[in-house]
């Protein structure tokens, strides 16, 4: 007498959805927590980028002889900088505006209006 046994193996509809499952409750933690991480990085080396401007712009002041209520642009202070590797004044990685107005403000970001964004911890 020959019995025939099936010897395909697979997995089930049950377990393939276990394993669904699983990646989809990953993905719901991990995602949100990368996020917050890239926005806290941006955050952090924009208050840099500000810091590394004010810094140019005291330079600047001291080389030129310049009072506190003097007017003063980003290409004044350009010499004074790290450059990026184009030769240009860094940007804002969130995609925001630098802006300078005279010697003793201190350069600002158009995000630092979004709550918590651009404030320093």
């Amino acid at each position: 007498m020959n019995t025939k046994t099936n010897t395909t193996s697979g997995f089930t509809l049950v377990e393939i959805m276990i394993v669904v499952a699983i990646i989809g409750l990953l993905a719901a933690i991990a995602i949100p927590n990368f996020v917050r991480a890239r926005a806290k990085s941006q955050q952090k080396a924009c208050i840099n980028n500000l810091r590394q401007i004010d810094g140019a712009i005291a330079q600047w002041a001291l080389e030129y002889k310049k009072v506190s209520a003097d007017a003063v642009t980003l290409n004044d202070c350009k010499p004074f900088m790290k450059l990026t590797t184009a030769g240009e004044i860094p940007t804002c990685p969130a995609l925001g505006t630098y802006a300078v107005t005279i010697v003793s403000n201190l350069a600002t970001c158009t995000l630092s209006v979004a709550p918590d964004y651009h404030v320093s911890d």
